[in-house]
């Protein structure tokens, strides 16, 4: 029969308070021998084994210590005088669970005393009567009173006739889940299952509904049987929010009994403490005074010596509820040491030898409080995970100090290894000051002292748990942590010294992370800056746009006398000879010479096209970063983009809204002059990307992209009428500048002069901006002949960026223009050495010369540069004949295009797969109905990307098509509007809340590329900042060289030495920074490949189970086939002795299990995954 108690009787307390007088006055009669201690060991490991070490020391103890064979680098057995291993063969924690060979440790080495420290065997009688019979004097009260103390059910049974309040509870623990059920039944939910023969939260679980009880009962059950070696539990009424109090207390041998004062304890997480305060703040005096006597009671009630901790709950009417006592050392005694001045180590030794408390000086009316003492357990758990333990190699560790810090801790060391076997505590950090605020922020200012990197820590948490008003007021309870969500806002950790030696250390074993089209390196020659006037640059066409507005600009530029240049060289120049490579970095270096040498430039072009993705993609870097730090560089000199009129900066269709917000974003973060163009002249895809920028506030600067020749009476498919009628509707649209984008270098000498020449007729009151590439050589002449035809703008690169597939000179044409800047050449000298660097990808590799076969096969300088790289990476050099060839037997076959990205990119997959197939126009024509067409060539013809001039070709369009749906009108019409706050959501969702309007552009217009970036940053971080021979070739052997974070923090860093390959699949990388030995482990992708790992899931995937922490299989709960539902139990993870239970995050079939009972996993190791 289940027999509950509520609390008894008090009709014989006073007898009981006569009985318990007498029997101490008794014993303190008594004369007992006082017997030394000489050598102590500690049945415990980590911070607690070192703990009573050091007290042992400064006693004159000898000191042994007992290690698992997990533990054989752990600091605790070097800190001890001898160490021997326990529990060989055993697990990690029945190792400490070993009585028979601590035991013969103990008596094998002369070992007079054990001291148990907390958990473990620190409450089990039975170890404690092992340690008597043995003739080894057991540290801690007598093996009865653990009996009685540890059994909770007994103690309560105690508690109830000390006249103690209890809260209504089990007798005896239960021995099976009709009892709990029983249980529930009378006295209704909320209850709480409680280890009966431990405590620190472990094999305790809170049940608030009938259907949680089994699985509850379950998990208590295993966690209290794998931490205390017993799984017995009881059951107990739950108190809603209440305080956790604890009184510290201390007894001897002849029976006196005092107490030290309370603790508060009511900040937990799982029923285990995190923040422990010294004394309880806010605490009524008559509430303390009640506490301490019937700690004290109890106390003498069952004789108690040596430290232990009576528990309490204080509901929110201030009545205190006994809920167990914990007959040892409890974690925070530091914090009760901190305000009394009493060593308790000490005085559990002395009370051990037969000293008596009055002997020892500690006496009730002697022990004062002094002050306040906060200690923060820091711990190796992720909180934005759950509080999942990480594990891992401490790579960095540095703690904080100061006045008023104590620091208890074990292997908290750079190098310590973290496993999953034990505890998560790392170190305990006790701030002392005179009030709660001041220790307050003490423990703030520390916590912000320490570095740990190589695991997540809960040190942000705490940060914020010591900022909350809550906190600081002293009116916790054991509810704040849930009922305070902003205490998990937490404030990332930068880390960026540790990730960028990481992505250092990944260079020097992988190589380059940026594919590498030719086997260069960079130059070893750094560029040299030239010098920059002090002070602000002198006003440029910047100012003019800025007072004046986007008309007002247009108006000055036409007006202005003589021809204005558009420098290329921050974009299209290294998108045609580098492959788009060159970084934020080395643009930055040469900003300032050019703000203050280059005022009078139409614009710089710097962003957009290209260089977007490829910033995020190749080089990884924010692009918005790049235009946001090149503004603040140039203030005074417009900056110019290309927009891909209804596909932005992508090679895609986006939603209406997309554009119009992302020309929004551009303008805000420094983007002037938009470049809006469509790669088939497509008109309604154009009035789209002009209206945007317009919208914004931006310039608005259509272009006409330019093919065929003009001047050639046999091409009429594009003549002067067609372009004159383009620009006709450009300019009735409201362009404030009309451009002729010439991307592959067609516009010869006489055309320019006769496109450029009606265009000035047509238009004298509009500026037109020329545009071209150097390809075949006559740029030079074509943008001379086109300035002298009226146009008012022309594109240049600076010389040692110029010519082939680039622009025209800029020094060629400043030295033919008169009134032109000349500082040109100190500023090719920078841009020839920085071009160095980018050897690897450097277009002269593979192409020495341009080439005027460009007129026959039209294709545009930035794709000439990568199909020759393509060519030549496929072991095709030899034919790059034939694969020009074959791009204008292409081009043909779709109906002669104009050709710019997008649609270069499609003439160029279709001409690739003619070569790659031996197969002619003809050919492709006659089988157009069988072949398998590249799928850009597919879409375009679906019309995915607009309607070419004249129409799509037929019968070829058909043949191809066949049945499948065609896009009429523009493509993008027809899609909903993109919802950024859902987008920003999902963001934040996924990295947290330091995403910014820029990061959701970025996502909006390459999600996949996104997200990847945003991975390797939060791996690898800010790589931006590293000069460029390190980012794509990494530092040499003993190379010492520094990087700058940011203004006024700059990193000293050497690199020592490449470790040999380890089990693992990795190698060591040694650093030397800021002066100090620094380590990675890097995994050698190459090694790895012959190597078998247990397969990681992927986070895109959704029916991928990952391991959500570290730890082994305890019970997978479903086959292979089964259905589950959304919520189900899939497996149980045990790890630091806390069992998780893995729930299924969609409903679907188990597809594959991947793992078996008491597999040992790595967070994000693959458990099963599910189909839908």
């Amino acid at each position: 029969m289940l027999r509950f108690s509520h609390r008894s009787a008090l009709g014989l307390l006073a007898i009981r308070r006569v009985w318990s007088m007498t029997r101490s006055a008794h014993t303190a009669s008594q004369t007992l021998e006082y017997k030394p201690i000489k050598k102590v060991m500690v049945a415990n490991r980590g911070e607690i084994a070192i703990r009573v070490f050091r007290a042992c020391t400064e006693l004159g103890i000898r000191t042994v210590a007992v290690y698992s064979e997990q533990d054989t680098g752990q600091m605790h057995r070097q800190k001890a005088d001898e160490a021997y291993l326990i529990g060989k063969g055993l697990l990690p924690v029945a190792a400490y669970l070993h009585i028979p060979d601590i035991i013969k440790v103990a008596k094998e080495n002369d070992v007079d005393a054990i001291h148990p420290g907390y958990g473990f065997l620190s409450e089990r009688a039975d170890f404690a009567q092992a340690c008597v019979d043995a003739g080894v004097r057991f540290i801690g009260p007598t093996p009865d009173v653990v009996r009685k103390m540890g059994d909770k059910v007994e103690a309560r049974s105690i508690a109830i006739s000390a006249g103690v309040p209890v809260v209504p509870g089990t007798d005896a623990p239960i021995s099976s889940l009709q009892e709990a059920q029983e249980f529930s039944n009378s006295y209704g939910f909320p209850i709480i299952f409680k280890a009966a023969y431990g405590g620190g939260g472990r094999g305790m679980r809170v049940v608030r509904e009938y259907e949680e009880l089994e699985e509850n009962y379950q998990r208590a059950y295993s966690e209290a049987l794998a931490a205390f070696g017993n799984g017995a539990l009881f059951v107990e009424k739950f108190i809603e929010k209440p305080r956790h109090i604890e009184v510290q207390i201390l007894g001897d041998k002849y029976g006196n009994v005092i107490h030290l004062y309370e603790r508060d304890c009511s900040i937990q997480r799982r029923h285990q403490k995190v923040v422990e305060i010294a004394p309880a703040a806010q605490l009524d005096p008559h509430l303390r005074d009640r506490l301490t006597a019937d700690s004290v009671n109890l106390a003498r009630q069952v004789g108690y010596e040596n430290a232990g901790t009576v528990e309490f709950l204080v509901d929110k009417h201030g009545k205190h509820y006994f809920i167990e006592v914990n007959s040892r050392l409890q974690v925070e005694h530091t914090v009760t040491e901190e305000i009394t001045d009493v060593d308790l180590v000490h005085a559990q030794l002395r009370v051990c030898e037969g000293r008596s408390l009055p002997e020892l000086g500690l006496k009730q009316d002697k022990i004062r409080i002094n002050g306040y003492a906060i200690q923060c357990r820091v711990t190796t758990e992720d909180p934005a995970r759950g509080f999942q333990p990480d594990t891992g190699r401490l790579e960095v560790f540095r703690s904080g100090e100061g006045m008023g810090i104590r620091l208890d801790s074990a292997s908290a060391f750079q190098g310590a290894v973290i496993s999953p076997h034990y505890d998560s505590l790392l170190v305990k950090v006790i701030a002392s000051g005179k009030d709660l605020p001041a220790a307050s922020a003490k423990m703030s200012r520390a916590l912000a002292e320490f570095r740990v990197r190589g695991v997540k820590t809960n040190i942000p948490f705490l940060q914020n748990v010591l900022s909350n008003n809550q906190f600081l007021n002293g009116t916790v309870d054991t509810q704040f942590i849930d009922e305070n969500p902003d205490l998990f806002n937490l404030k990332p950790v930068q880390n960026r010294a540790q990730k960028l030696l990481h992505y250092l250390g990944h260079v020097m074993v992988n190589g380059p992370t940026t594919p590498i089209p030719v086997k260069a390196k960079p130059s070893p020659i750094d560029p040299v800056i030239p010098p920059v006037p002090l002070g602000e640059p002198p006003v440029g066409f910047r100012d003019v746009l800025l007072r004046e507005g986007p008309d007002g600009f247009a108006k000055a530029v036409r007006a202005h006398q003589g021809l204005l240049l558009m420098d290329t060289t921050f974009r299209d120049a290294h998108q045609s000879l580098l492959a788009t490579r060159v970084r934020t970095h080395d643009l930055k270096r040469i900003a300032p010479f050019v703000a203050h040498s280059f005022n009078n430039l139409f614009s710089v072009e710097n962003w957009g096209g290209a260089t977007f993705d490829v910033a995020m993609r190749f080089l990884c870097e924010c692009p918005w970063k790049r235009l946001q730090e090149l503004r603040a560089l140039m203030p005074n000199v417009p900056f110019q983009m290309l927009l891909r009129g209804a596909n932005a900066v992508g090679y895609t269709n986006y939603p209406d809204n997309a554009v119009f917000k992302f020309c929004e974003v551009a303008k805000e973060n420094g983007m002037d002059i938009f470049r809006v163009f469509d790669s088939l002249n497509y008109l309604p895809n154009m009035l789209l990307g002009m209206e945007a920028a317009g919208a914004a506030g931006g310039v608005v600067e259509a272009a006409i992209s330019y093919t065929g020749d003009v001047s050639d009476p046999t091409r009429q498919k594009y003549s002067l009428d067609y372009y004159l009628k383009l620009a006709d509707e450009l300019v009735k649209a409201g362009t404030h500048i009309l451009c002729i984008k010439d991307m592959a270098g067609l516009l010869k000498p006489d055309s320019g002069r006769l496109l450029v020449g009606a265009l000035r007729d047509r238009f004298p009151n509009v500026p037109i901006h020329v545009h071209t590439h150097d390809t075949a050589g006559a740029g030079v002449a074509a943008m001379l002949a086109c300035a002298e035809a009226g146009a008012d703008i022309v594109d240049v690169a600076v010389d040692s960026m110029a010519g082939m597939t680039s622009q025209p000179s800029m020094g060629a044409i400043v030295r033919s223009m008169p009134g032109l800047t000349d500082k040109v050449f100190d500023y090719s000298e920078y841009w020839e050495v920085t071009r160095g660097l980018y050897a690897p990808f450097d277009c002269t590799a593979t192409m020495k010369s341009g080439n005027a076969d460009v007129y026959e096969n039209e294709i545009p300088g930035g794709q000439y540069t990568n199909l020759h790289f393509q060519a030549h990476s496929m072991g095709l050099g030899n034919k790059f004949k034939e694969v020009k060839k074959a791009y204008a037997e292409a081009n043909k076959l779709l109906g002669d295009l104009i050709k710019v990205t997008p649609s270069s990119k499609i003439v160029g997959d279709l001409a690739q797969f003619m070569v790659q197939n031996s197969l002619t126009r003809a050919e492709v024509e006659e089988r157009a109905d069988e072949l398998s067409f590249p799928l850009s060539v597919v879409e375009f013809l679906q019309g995915h990307i607009g309607i070419p001039h004249g129409g799509f070709p037929e019968p070829f369009r058909s043949k191809v098509l066949k049945s499948l749906p065609r896009v009429e009108g523009r493509p993008g019409a027809s899609l909903p509007p993109m919802d950024f706050q859902v987008l920003e959501k999902q963001l934040r969702d996924a990295h947290g809340d330091e995403i910014t309007p820029e990061d959701v552009m970025s996502a909006a217009m390459y999600p996949k590329v996104f997200q990847e970036f945003k991975e390797f940053t939060r791996t690898f971080g800010p790589v931006d900042c590293l000069d460029t021979r390190l980012f794509l070739d990494g530092p040499k052997i003993a190379e010492e060289f520094e990087v700058e974070l940011e203004r006024g923090k700059t990193l000293h860093i050497k690199a020592l030495a490449l470790g040999d390959l380890n089990k693992a699949g990795q190698r060591e990388v040694f650093f030397e920074l800021n002066g100090q030995l620094r380590s990675v482990l890097v995994k050698d992708t190459v090694a790895m490949k012959e190597m078998h790992f247990h397969p990681k899931a992927l986070k895109d995937v959704r029916g991928q189970i990952g391991a959500p922490m570290p730890g082994k299989v305890v019970e997978v709960k479903v086959k292979q086939g089964q259905q589950v539902e959304k919520g189900q139990p899939l497996c149980v993870l045990s790890a630091m002795k806390m069992e998780t239970v893995v729930n299924s995050p969609l409903s679907g079939t188990v597809a594959k299990i991947y793992v078996t009972a008491d597999s040992t996993l790595e967070g994000d190791d693959l458990i099963l995954e599910i189909t839908e």
